[in-house]
C-alpha cells in the first residue's frame, strides 16, 4: 500500500512538471518561469539536461532555467521607471480618462527622471437663479409711467457661467510628504447675464436698461510653494508660498475667505498634530459683476496680517481646537472715492458721513471642528477690537470693540444627520458716540445655516431708503450695511444679528442628498437703521428663513453635481417695516462638471 500512494504521487508530480509551460526570452533561450513580456512556446525534451547558458548565447540556444539569476531578469524585463511597469502589461492610458493612469492627473511623471508630474483640473459650473428681491424705483426714471411709490418691481433673473482651469506642475514624491516645489495657475473665464424689472439698479446710467450681459476673466490663484525643509521622521515640515492663493480663517468662512495675493509659511509638528499659518495678504480688487480677482488694477490698500495654530485631539481625540490672531490694515481713506463697473459708489460707502475711512482692526479668535462621541461640533468665536478715523456717523476717531460667536451641532442616524444652529454678531446701540460695536467680517462665506441656499445668506438685499448700501450683503450672514462685500469696507456701525436654526440631510439614496433648514433671524439693535431711515421703532424681529436643496450626483462622485434649491423669507416685524408688501424668495439651479 504504502509503495501504490508512493507511486501516485510521483506519477502527479512528473505529469504536473511535464504539464509546465515554458517561455523564450528576446536572445531565444527557454525558461520555465513567466515573466511579463515573454512568449510561451513548446517545451524542449524532458532529457534535456539542465544547463545555465551565459546570456550572451547565440540564439537558438536552449536551456531549461528553473531558477533564473538576477542578471537574467533584468534583461528580460526592461522596466524604464517604476511608474511605467504596468505598461508592459498592456495598460494604456487615455488623456480623458481621469480615473485610470492619465499623465495629466500626475499618475506618472513628464520626464525621464521621474521628478516632475503635471495635474490638470477642469470645472464647469453653472448657476441659474429666479429671485424676488425688494427693489426701489429709480431715482431718475422708472419702467412704468406715473409710479410714485419707493418700491418696485421685485423679480430677478441672472445666469452665472463658470470655467475654470486649474494647472499644477510639481516636483517630488508626495507619497508621505510635500512637494518640493509646485506652481499653480488658475485661471477662471466668467459669464453673467441678468435682467431686474427695474431700470437704474443695474447701472447709475439708466440708458442701459433692464438687462446686462457681462463676460470676465480673473485669476484665482498664481503661486509658487517651495518645500523648505523636513523637521521630523514623520515627515513634520515648514513650507512658503507666494502668489494669489487660496485661504480660509476657520472651518466656515465667518472672518476671512477669499483667494488672495500673499505669503504664506505654514507646516506642521509632532507627527502632524499641529498645523501653523503665518501670512500677509494684500487684497486685489475684485470685478464689480463676477467677484472674480482684477489684476488689471493695483491692489487695494488692505492688509491681511494672520497667525493661526490647529491642534488635533484637543480637548477629545477627533476634535480639532483652532487660536487665530488676525490684524486687518486699512488706508483706504486718502485714496478717493472708487466707483464699480456699474457707476456705482463703493469706497467711501453712500451711509452716514460719506466720508472715506481708515482702519485697524485685530480679530482674536478660537474656531473647533470634529466630534464628541457621536455629537458633531463646530464653533467658532472671535472678539474684535480696534480704532476708526473717522467713524461711519461721527467725526474723528472711533474705537471698535465687537464679538462674534456660532455653533452648530449635529448628530447622525444612519442615513439622517439633524443639526442645530446658532449664531451671534453684537450691534451698534448708539450710532452717534465713539463706540462702534457691530462686528464686521473682513470677506465673510458662511457654510452655515443653509450657506446658499438660505435666502438670508444668498441674497444681497438692498438697504432701501437709507443709502445705497445692502442690508446683507451676498453670500454672507451679517447685515453689516456695506456697500458691497467685495469692493467696499468693513463697517462696524451696524443692526448685528441673531440666528437660532434646525435642518436636517437626509441621504434618501447613495447619489440623492435633501438637506432642508429653517431659521429664526433677529437683529441685535435696530437703532442704526432706524437713524439711517429715520424711522422707528423697528422692530427686532428679521422673519423664518425657509430653505431646502436636493443634491443629487448621479456617478457618485464629484465629478458631476446637480443641485437644486428654494428659499424663502417669512417676514417679521422688522422685515415688514423696512419692506412692506413684500415676499421674498430664491430658486438656484447649478450643475458643476469636473475633470
Amino acid at each position: 500500500m504504502p509503495r501504490l500512494v508512493f507511486g501516485a504521487v510521483a506519477l502527479l508530480v512528473a505529469n504536473t512538471a511535464a504539464a509546465e509551460p515554458c517561455y523564450q526570452d528576446s536572445n531565444g533561450r527557454i525558461v520555465t518561469r513567466r515573466r511579463p513580456g515573454l512568449v510561451e512556446v513548446p517545451c524542449p525534451p524532458a532529457s534535456t539536461p539542465p544547463v545555465d547558458t551565459p546570456a550572451n548565447a547565440p540564439a537558438g540556444t536552449i536551456s531549461r532555467i528553473t531558477r533564473p539569476a538576477l542578471t537574467d531578469y533584468m534583461d528580460a524585463v526592461p522596466v524604464p521607471d517604476r511608474w511605467r511597469i504596468v505598461e508592459t502589461l498592456g495598460v494604456q492610458e487615455r488623456w480623458w480618462d481621469p480615473y485610470n493612469r492619465n499623465v495629466l492627473k500626475g499618475d506618472r511623471p513628464l520626464d525621464a527622471d521621474g521628478a516632475w508630474f503635471f495635474n490638470l483640473g477642469l470645472v464647469s459650473d453653472t448657476v441659474f437663479e429666479h429671485r424676488a428681491v425688494p427693489t426701489p424705483v429709480g431715482a431718475s426714471t422708472t419702467r412704468s409711467p406715473g409710479a410714485v411709490d419707493t418700491f418696485g418691481g421685485a423679480a430677478q433673473d441672472a445666469l452665472v457661467q463658470n470655467l475654470a482651469a486649474e494647472f499644477a506642475a510639481y516636483k517630488g514624491d508626495t507619497v508621505f510628504r510635500p512637494p518640493d516645489i509646485e506652481f499653480r495657475f488658475t485661471p477662471v473665464l466668467n459669464y453673467n447675464g441678468v435682467r431686474l424689472d427695474e431700470v437704474g439698479s443695474l447701472n447709475a446710467d439708466p440708458r442701459t436698461g433692464r438687462t446686462r450681459h457681462d463676460y470676465f476673466l480673473g485669476i484665482q490663484a498664481a503661486f509658487v510653494d517651495l518645500h523648505l525643509r523636513n523637521v521630523s521622521e514623520h515627515y513634520d515640515f515648514d513650507s512658503i508660498r507666494v502668489g494669489i492663493q487660496p485661504f480660509s480663517a476657520d472651518f466656515r468662512g465667518f472672518l476671512f475667505q477669499d483667494n488672495q495675493l500673499g505669503v504664506r509659511l505654514f507646516g506642521t509638528r509632532s507627527n502632524n498634530v499641529f498645523q501653523y499659518n503665518l501670512g500677509w495678504f494684500r487684497r486685489l480688487e475684485k470685478d464689480t459683476n463676477s467677484g472674480l480677482n482684477d489684476l488689471l488694477v493695483l491692489p487695494r490698500h488692505d492688509d491681511v496680517v494672520v497667525a493661526n495654530l490647529y491642534w488635533q485631539d484637543l480637548p477629545v481625540a477627533g476634535f480639532t481646537s483652532q487660536a487665530t490672531v488676525i490684524y486687518n490694515r486699512n488706508r483706504e481713506g486718502g485714496q478717493g472715492d472708487h466707483y464699480d463697473d456699474n457707476g456705482f459708489i463703493q469706497r467711501p460707502s453712500s451711509l452716514g458721513r460719506e466720508e472715506a475711512r481708515d482702519y485697524d482692526v485685530i480679530y482674536v479668535g478660537f474656531s473647533g471642528d470634529g466630534h464628541f462621541g457621536r455629537l458633531n461640533l463646530t464653533t467658532s468665536v472671535y472678539y474684535a477690537a480696534g480704532r476708526e478715523t473717522s467713524g461711519t456717523f461721527v467725526p474723528g476717531k472711533t474705537r471698535i470693540s465687537a464679538l462674534f460667536a456660532a455653533l452648530e451641532s449635529s448628530v447622525d442616524f444612519d442615513w439622517m444627520r439633524l443639526r442645530v444652529s446658532g449664531l451671534y454678531g453684537s450691534g451698534d446701540g448708539d450710532p452717534l458716540d465713539d463706540r462702534a460695536t457691530g462686528f464686521d467680517a473682513i470677506f465673510e462665506n458662511p457654510q452655515f445655516a443653509g450657506a446658499d441656499s438660505s435666502y438670508w445668506i444668498r441674497q444681497a438685499v438692498p438697504l432701501v431708503g437709507g443709502g445705497r448700501v445692502a442690508l446683507s450683503g451676498r453670500n454672507g450672514v451679517l447685515p453689516s450695511l456695506r456697500s458691497s462685500k467685495e469692493e467696499g469696507q468693513s463697517n462696524f456701525t451696524n443692526p448685528g444679528i441673531l440666528l437660532a436654526g434646525l435642518g436636517a440631510d437626509l441621504d434618501l439614496l447613495p447619489t440623492l442628498r435633501l438637506s432642508a433648514n429653517a431659521n429664526t433671524l433677529y437683529f441685535d439693535k435696530t437703532a442704526v437703521i432706524e437713524f439711517v431711515r429715520n424711522q422707528g421703532p423697528i422692530a427686532k424681529h428679521i422673519g423664518y428663513d425657509l430653505s431646502a436643496a436636493l443634491t443629487w450626483r448621479p456617478w457618485m462622485s464629484q465629478n458631476l453635481v446637480l443641485r437644486a434649491s428654494y428659499g424663502t423669507l417669512l417676514g417679521g416685524a422688522g422685515w415688514k417695516a423696512l419692506y412692506p408688501d413684500s415676499f421674498p424668495y430664491v430658486l438656484l439651479l447649478n450643475a458643476v462638471l469636473a475633470y
